[in-house]
């Protein structure tokens, strides 16, 4: 096999697949070395090609498909949902919850939350999707003076920021955040249907009140990195008000 003939292949099929709507199937290896008269290994390496294109995702056990990445913007001007920020960047969003009970609060998210290790929290593992192709697994905590009844709630409804407005009352805002892009636990790769050495999208996030300064949920997601392009916003372009030399004595 030549790297030309490969790559050629991608070329042709990357054109072809442009016009395609994002999640529709793609051939697999053997419909692709039929078509263009090559050994498994060629077709083979010219998926590949397209999946370091970006161009298309291949999801274990299920198949190859068409591919568009979405911004998953994040920023204090935006609110902290999912199903809000996939919306705003031209994507359908769905959320599918696997786990939902109240557990103690781990340590490790206590000082953020501002309550003591041990307290009551509804404990969420979400599997989120953007037009219909596994996207995230998400992990979130709810102390529960947030929200008492969050199950019920969550049931008739995916969108927890909709939630939390809607029966705490409150008005989140995201107030922390870090993003890393790292290789995920088996456990979340296989969440994911990703393979363990593809990295992933990692998103600490603290959610508090506009108005309280309530801390009211903080949230660990892993996104797939062909599915989303994490996109950080820092401070606003119509700030006007550093001007002349000002950025000399800052």
């Amino acid at each position: 096999m030549t790297e030309g003939k490969y790559l050629k292949i991608a070329d042709e099929l990357a054109d072809e697949l442009a016009r395609s709507a994002p999640g529709t199937r793609v051939a697999g290896e053997y419909a692709i070395g039929r078509r263009f008269a090559v050994g498994r290994a060629a077709a083979r390496a010219a998926l590949q090609e397209l999946e370091r294109r970006l161009v298309v995702r291949r999801v274990q056990g299920v198949g190859t498909f068409v591919n568009r990445r979405l911004d998953y913007t994040i920023s204090r001007d935006r609110r902290p949902s999912w199903h809000e920020t996939v919306t705003a960047a031209g994507g359908a969003p769905r959320s599918v919850i696997r786990e939902i009970d109240v557990h103690p609060l781990p340590e490790q998210f206590a000082a953020l939350l501002r309550r003591p290790v041990g307290t009551p929290c509804h404990h969420l593992v979400r599997h989120s999707y953007a037009d219909d192709l596994l996207a995230a697994v998400g992990h979130e905590w709810v102390p529960t003076d947030v929200v008492t009844d969050l199950e019920p709630a969550m049931r008739a409804g995916e969108s927890l920021d909709l939630v939390l407005r809607q029966i705490a009352p409150a008005d989140p805002e995201r107030v922390w955040c870090r993003v890393s892009l790292d290789v995920a636990p088996a456990e979340v790769c296989a969440g994911l249907l990703v393979d363990r050495s593809r990295p992933v999208w990692l998103v600490e996030s603290l959610s508090r009140d506009r108005t309280s300064g309530r801390p009211l949920m903080c949230s660990t997601s892993w996104m797939r990195a062909d599915a989303v392009r994490v996109v950080v916003e820092m401070g606003s372009t119509a700030d006007d008000s550093r001007k002349g030399d000002d950025g000399a004595h800052s």
